[in-house]
């Protein structure tokens, strides 16, 4: 196999230092650089000038990864095509399923094996400028800060310091170098709670301001609190939410104290909001759409949030009003919920968890939706799938309408959170329609019975 040649220029490979020297070494790395390039043989490279987004990993398989050799690349939480070949490394050597993913069976292992080396030999994590780094869908037209959190279990030993800077290499450019700047902080989560009044100070000022908080957001977190105060956007993925309905509830009471949050999840389903809203532009059907009274939703199995954001969309959109929240575990997990129209004409959903072979790497994607009608003269039946599968499914799933109009959502690349992020920093502040979804949730999951 033919190795690639490499893909960054670094500045500075990741360089351990004490918390109070951070910019200082940050200057000097550009001070050591010049502004033309080094010794005028490369180009003149750009310093962080659009945003400084601020990382919370809780995930310790990246730093697992690196301590026990399967890994090289720079530490700052953020999944990308490195960190998943080093994962099919251990896989393979282990025998497990080869899926590039932080499978449960992958992390036992990974675990297993650093607590036998941290008793009998120095365990270390060694940076190869060289290596395709993991956050180039972020960096490569973003010359940006980031400011990885890295908690880890063992004993409180303080804060270790990391910074370093590259840059991406662009085909289509060399004339300037677009980089990033490294601030890899690491230590138990108290210790970094200790160290919290310190970050925002390494935000660059005048610049918008990002937090990727990658656990569930916790209002109750001092380090989580004080940097969602000093930031523009709080970030999160509700896919990979353990609990969704009480993490919902947990964002929606964020929302409710001001907190201007983005969900990449949310993301996800602009293309199914599309269609449907497409389904119903001709007149004739603009008229119809209140005369939908039932809604049903596949998902794949596990995580109920793109299932329940969509809904609360519809509702939101349509002024439904939840009245009661009623689920069922099983083969398919099944949700049933029940509003009221403004007109006091009553609306049945139902959400189905489907059981599927091959899961991808986005929990709870949608796999089909179907909005009908228990009045038979009514033309608002609609049918929107992500696979043929889906749309037969739904098509035969029964009711009093046939679907009149079927939608096909096409398989989009950038599901990936990476590079949903980096569409996400170009905006900022709050977002109404998903903050309206959210108050619909909140109140379909208080209607429980």
């Amino acid at each position: 196999m033919i190795s690639q040649a490499p893909t960054i220029f670094s500045l500075q490979a990741p360089k351990d230092i004490s918390l109070n020297e951070i910019e200082t070494e940050l200057n000097q790395i550009w001070q050591s650089y010049g502004i033309t390039g080094a010794d005028g043989g490369l180009p003149a490279a750009t310093r962080a000038t659009t945003f400084t987004l601020v990382v919370y990993e809780p995930e310790e398989t990246q730093y697992l990864l690196a301590a026990l050799g399967f890994y090289n690349g720079p530490i700052d939480g953020i999944l990308g095509p490195q960190m998943a070949a080093a994962l099919r490394q251990v896989q393979v050597k282990y025998g497990l399923s080869e899926t590039g993913t932080a499978t449960p069976e992958t992390l036992a292992i990974l675990r297993e094996e650093f607590a036998k080396r941290q008793g009998s030999e120095n365990v270390t994590y060694n940076f190869s400028p060289n290596s395709p780094t993991i956050a180039d869908e972020i960096a490569l037209r973003n010359p940006c800060r980031i400011i990885a959190l890295f908690p880890i279990a063992g004993e409180d030993e303080g804060v270790k310091a990391q910074v370093s800077a590259y840059c991406p290499i662009q085909k289509q450019s060399s004339s300037t170098l677009i980089c990033c700047e490294y601030i890899t902080l690491s230590g138990t989560a108290a210790a970094l709670e200790r160290v919290g009044g310190m970050i925002p100070a390494l935000l660059i000022g005048g610049l918008p301001k990002f937090l990727w908080w990658k656990a569930t957001p916790d209002p109750n977190n001092a380090l989580f609190k004080r940097l969602a105060a000093v930031c523009n956007n709080v970030i999160v993925d509700s896919c990979n939410f353990n609990e969704p309905e009480s993490d919902l509830l947990s964002l929606q009471e964020l929302v409710e104290t001001g907190i201007p949050l983005a969900d990449l999840n949310w993301r996800r389903l602009a293309a199914w909001q599309e269609l449907t809203a497409q389904a119903y532009d001709s007149p004739h059907r603009r008229t119809a759409i209140k005369e939908i009274d039932r809604v049903t939703i596949d998902y794949e199995k596990g995580n109920t949030t793109q299932a329940l954001l969509f809904l609360g969309w519809l509702a939101s959109r349509l002024e439904w009003l939840p009245v009661s929240y009623k689920r069922e575990n099983g083969d398919y997990e099944i949700t049933q919920i029940r509003f009221v129209t403004q007109d006091q004409r009553h609306v049945e959903a139902e959400l189905a968890g489907v059981p599927v072979a091959d899961v991808g790497e986005v929990g709870g994607d949608l796999i089909a939706l179907r909005l009908s009608s228990t009045n038979p003269q009514a033309d608002c039946g609609t049918v929107i799938c992500s696979e043929t599968g889906g749309c037969m499914r739904m098509e035969t799933h029964g009711g009093a309408q046939s679907a009149g109009l079927f939608q096909q959502v096409s398989s989009l690349s950038e599901q990936k959170a990476e590079a949903l992020l980096s569409q996400q920093v170009q905006r900022w502040g709050r977002e109404s329609m998903f903050e309206e979804s959210l108050g619909i949730i909140a109140k379909i999951l208080k209607s429980g019975e």
